[in-house]
């Protein structure tokens, strides 16, 4: 099929995979609005539609103190019981709304705990949430299996402690770990003592590198740390000069290291250009494992079916390019080879056979 006649209706309904996706820049509008409320927290316009307007506003605004700022309103309707059950599980049917079968959400539980939860308590209820919302999204016939990485603000000193989280919840829906918060100035290998435990217990992680900062962030996270995907990588490009592969970007290419790519919200935070010209389809023609995410679907205003639509008209994306970043994203999922191998063979492909 050529990608002129991929409609939007026929987009939504692909099976789609996602590796990075925030839990905190992925509520529903409505939702906010509502939460804060309860809480007394004050919102620029408790219009959701303007207030969605207004958190893609500030995303496009190219002021990082903005864009940073849109967190403030999620994080603080995020802070109690009632907000984390009632955002995990809308955050799954949402997913699952879009044809997303397989997700993995990430978030930082040292963010949540100024209402009085703990760090442990935080990553409980998100996970009652997300099991609510598979349980309702599979009675609807609309089955999403969720994962979960708990991530580490790599500025400040709870790293391990979350790291140690995600050890403990390994058997209870949690299936990696990351790194977030602000690259340039905070190297991964600053918490080298984080993943050497993380590797001892079989744990697997990723790391946010090469977004804004270049090549020694990737390094330290793939050579140093020992990360087995990286959030973002963009600036992977920045190793490749007419085509021809340097020594780090044909590592990342040759051992099958996925690139957790995120066009809009790329744009956004000035890591890419445009659409056309995302790194995204230079490095998936060269064979890199790359994989189509959403970051922030709040604040960047998308879902997957956008940004595979994106693709599709600007970036001349056929479906089976579509699909061979879905299968890429199962491959890298952090789930055992034999669940990803059914999930490709059972939902995937199949799902992709009609448009092809």
């Amino acid at each position: 099929m050529s990608s002129t006649r991929i409609d939007a209706e026929t987009l939504r309904r692909l099976p789609k995979a996602v590796l990075h996706d925030h839990l905190d820049g992925g509520l529903r509008p409505a939702t906010v609005v509502e939460l804060a409320e309860a809480v007394g927290h004050t919102l620029p316009t408790t219009d959701p539609d303007e207030l969605a307007a207004w958190y893609v506003e500030a995303a496009n605004s190219g002021d990082l103190v903005r864009y940073i700022a849109t967190f403030e309103h999620t994080l603080a309707v995020m802070q109690t019981r009632e907000g984390l059950l009632r955002t995990a599980e809308e955050y799954v049917l949402d997913l699952a709304a879009d044809g997303v079968v397989y997700g993995e959400v990430r978030y930082a539980p040292e963010l949540n705990t100024r209402g009085g939860l703990t760090m442990r308590e935080v990553v409980e209820t998100v996970q009652e949430g997300l099991a609510a919302g598979m349980a309702k999204a599979a009675a609807a016939g609309t089955p999403v299996r969720v994962g979960t990485l708990l991530c580490g603000m790599r500025m400040f000193d709870r790293v391990r402690e979350a790291a140690d989280l995600a050890v403990a919840f390994r058997d209870a829906g949690v299936v990696g770990f990351d790194i977030a918060g602000a690259e340039d100035g905070f190297p991964p290998a600053d918490h080298l003592d984080a993943f050497a435990r993380l590797r001892r217990e079989s744990v697997p992680f990723t790391i946010h590198a090469g977004e804004a900062h270049g090549l020694p962030s990737i390094h330290q996270a793939v050579q140093v740390c020992g990360a087995q995907r990286i959030g973002h990588g963009v600036r992977i490009t920045e190793d490749i000069v007419e085509g021809k592969l340097g020594r780090l970007a044909g590592w990342v290419r040759d051992r099958r290291i996925a690139l957790e790519m995120c066009p809009t919200s790329n744009l956004q935070t000035g890591a890419a250009t445009s659409i056309a010209e995302h790194p995204i389809t230079a490095l998936k023609d060269l064979g890199f494992r790359v994989t189509l995410n959403t970051d922030n679907r709040l604040v960047s205003g998308t879902t997957m079916t956008r940004e595979m639509s994106l693709l599709v008209e600007q970036a001349g994306w056929t479906a089976e390019d579509l699909r061979t970043v879905t299968v890429n994203a199962v491959k890298s999922a952090f789930l055992p080879f034999d669940e990803r191998n059914a999930l490709i063979q059972d939902v995937v492909l199949p799902g992709y056979a009609s448009v092809l």
